[in-house]
């Protein structure tokens, strides 16, 4: 296999890279030379299994440095990009920063007039991987009780699944720690453009993002970045078997999938691996469905 980014001292930061989209995303770029900065959120219980995961990545010959921390408090950033130009060297840059942060609510707007089994209060997996909830298959959701939505919720999902990519941008660009060729990449979903029962927080961080990566991929051109959105598709990670009816959700995906298959986080990474490549220099300011054409049917 062959290790193209090596050659240029490339580094990849990877905001939420312990499980699914995120993991498999550095995988496959350490495959191919490039050094990783991973950002994730994870208990005590769970690292043993995550570091397990980062010192499989180290034994492909690149260099990898973790930080288990929040990625919208501003001081840790700082001490993580302080922690990076020192590693990096003078001649290390930042090819791609990859965002797959997870960290918001599902939960209804309103229970009046609506029936115990369509109510639902979850909060998606808090450990910065993209859960990729893409359709109305939301509607097979078993009953859960909770609070209904609030500003707060709101405030929060958009705080770390949507600002937090430009906070990131802004502050790797200030620093000059970008190659003069870089990229930025984002996953979002269906919900970004379509209403489904309980996503609105998350819907509302999807849209957001998209509009973000848009206005990165123009203001941010003149620098050599650029910048593009991952539609996944429904993706068997660990934030999805957390939702309740997952099992439906898994079944009705696949019914709909034209290869009668989920996406696997490999078929996203190969796509962020390409996106990398010299060759999609010409890509900027897209949303780019990867879901095996789930998305037509």
């Amino acid at each position: 296999m062959a290790n193209e980014f090596s050659d240029h001292h490339y580094w990849a930061i990877i905001l939420g890279g312990s499980s699914g989209l995120g993991l498999a995303a550095a995988q496959k770029l350490a495959a191919h030379g490039m050094n990783l900065c991973i950002i994730h959120r994870d208990p005590g219980v769970e690292m043993e299994k995550v570091n397990a995961g980062f010192e499989g990545i180290r034994e492909m010959g690149v260099q990898v440095i973790t930080f288990n921390a929040d990625v919208t408090r501003a001081d840790k950033r700082m001490q993580i990009l302080e922690r990076l130009e020192s590693s990096m060297g003078e001649e290390g840059k930042v090819r791609c920063l990859v965002h797959s942060i997870a960290r918001g609510t599902l939960k209804a707007m309103v229970t009046a007039g609506v029936s115990s089994s369509d109510r639902l209060n979850v909060r998606v997996l808090d450990n910065g991987t993209a859960s990729s909830i893409d359709s109305d298959k939301i509607k097979a959701m078993p009953p859960a009780s909770g609070a209904t939505l609030n500003t707060d919720d709101f405030r929060i999902t958009l705080d770390s699944m949507a600002y937090s990519l430009y906070d990131w941008v802004k502050d790797v660009s200030l620093r000059n720690l970008f190659a003069t060729d870089a990229r930025v990449l984002s996953f979002t979903s269906e919900g970004s453009h379509r209403a489904w029962k309980h996503y609105a927080a998350v819907s509302a961080a999807k849209a957001a993002l998209e509009a973000i990566s848009r206005n990165i991929a123009l203001e941010f051109a003149p620098l050599g970045i650029r910048a593009n959105c991952i539609q996944a598709g429904t993706t068997n990670t660990r934030s999805l078997q957390l939702i309740p009816g997952s099992d439906q959700l898994i079944a009705w995906s696949e019914a709909r999938s034209p290869f009668q298959r989920l996406t696997t986080p490999e078929d996203v990474a190969n796509v962020v691996y390409l996106l990398c490549k010299d060759e999609a220099a010409w890509i900027n300011g897209a949303i780019i469905p990867v879901d095996g054409g789930a998305h037509i049917c």
